[in-house]
């Protein structure tokens, strides 16, 4: 089965169950996501190390227990 068949099976077992309007809700709950992750991961955190993760990881927790914690 190609990746198109298996897609196209999905789609229509999840019409079958679900409906049409019910399908594409469901659908529109996933973010399927672009590019290449792996990649993007080693420039991104490229100058964390160790110690400043767990020095960020004390701040958030810091900030947390005095309740001045602001998600970012």
């Amino acid at each position: 089965m190609t990746s198109l068949e298996l897609r196209e099976k999905g789609y229509q077992i999840l019409v079958e169950h679900l409906g049409q309007v019910a399908t594409l809700r469901f659908l529109q709950e996933f973010n399927w996501g672009r590019g290449d992750y792996t990649k993007d991961r080693e420039t991104l955190l490229k100058q964390v190390t160790r110690e400043s993760f767990w020095q960020d990881l004390a701040t958030l927790r810091a900030e947390k227990a005095n309740d001045n914690y602001r998600p970012r």
